[in-house]
């Protein structure tokens, strides 16, 4: 059983967006983000969940799936409110597991 950390960002338009424009650049900004990170792999597609957009990251232990979770709450024009949760490939849906706030403290 792999552990999962399910990343779910709120699914707010990025202040200053213009009408015609993309309402959601942070989608793409984490999973730049994301991709660059030699200690973790996505683990599937983001998706919509309810009123979040929600990423996984797997293949490291605990902490450093929190870890980097935390620095993905940081990066720039993500909207604030973000949080984990810490699951398992096993869970049958998303959501389920222990939420941890972030960033870290």
């Amino acid at each position: 059983m792999d552990i999962i950390v399910e990343i779910h960002v709120p699914l707010r338009e990025a202040p200053g967006t213009a009408e015609d424009s993309y309402a959601f650049p942070w989608i793409d900004q984490v999973e730049d983000f994301l991709a660059e990170q030699e200690v973790v792999e996505v683990h599937d597609e983001g998706e919509e969940h309810g009123e979040a957009y929600v990423f996984f990251i797997a293949g490291a232990a605990e902490a450093d799936l929190l870890a980097v979770a935390s620095r993905v709450a940081r990066v720039p024009g993500v909207p604030s409110g973000v949080f984990a949760m810490v699951t398992n490939d096993e869970a049958e849906e998303i959501g389920l597991g222990r939420r941890v706030d972030l960033p870290l403290g």
